[in-house]
C-alpha cells in the first residue's frame, strides 16, 4: 500500500512560530534573572530589622563593608555559626 504523501508545513508559519517560541523564550529568561536577583537579597529585610532592635558601637565603613561582603559571599548562616563560636568578653 503506497504512502499519500503531505503536503510539507508552510516555511513562513514555522519561522513566526519559531520567532514566537524565541520571545516566549527571552520572557522567561527575563523572568528566571528577576527571580534570581531577588533570592540574592531576599535576607535584607530580615538582617535589617534584626539589626534595628541592637545598639551597635561605631565601627569604621569598611567594617562593615566587610561584614555586608562576608554575608553575601557565604551566607548568613556560616556568617552567624563564626559569630556565635566567638568568646563573649
Amino acid at each position: 500500500m503506497a504512502r499519500t504523501l503531505t503536503k510539507p508545513d508552510d516555511l513562513d508559519a514555522i519561522n513566526a512560530r519559531r520567532e514566537e517560541l524565541l520571545a516566549e523564550l527571552a520572557r522567561v529568561d527575563e523572568q528566571a534573572r528577576a527571580a534570581k536577583e531577588a533570592a540574592r537579597d531576599a535576607g535584607r529585610p530580615i538582617l535589617l530589622a534584626a539589626l534595628d532592635r541592637v545598639k551597635i558601637p561605631r565601627m569604621e565603613k569598611a567594617e562593615a563593608r566587610i561584614i555586608a561582603n562576608t554575608i553575601g559571599r557565604l551566607g548568613g548562616k556560616a556568617v552567624a555559626e563564626h559569630l556565635g563560636a566567638l568568646p563573649d568578653s
